[in-house]
């Protein structure tokens, strides 16, 4: 299992601004199995990131909002 970083607009409609994208973190197989799983969520994906471990630990330390969920 690895995390990934989602990057997203909550709502389709939205245009992808940078000042207005979200971010999660869900532990998955691969990145299509986060694409699948998200795909009827209703989120204007922009990005998704598999994190390193050394990235994985930074954002630990670093982010105060930071939870990973399963899917």
């Amino acid at each position: 299992m690895a995390v990934f970083k989602v990057f997203y607009q909550e709502n389709l409609t939205d245009r992808i601004i940078r000042e207005d994208t979200f971010t999660k973190y869900f532990e998955a197989e691969s990145e299509t199995e986060v694409r699948r799983i998200l795909n009827d969520s209703g989120y204007n994906i922009e990005f998704i990131e598999e994190l390193s471990d050394a990235h994985l630990n930074y954002e630990k330390e670093n982010n105060s909002q930071f939870k990973v969920e399963n899917l």
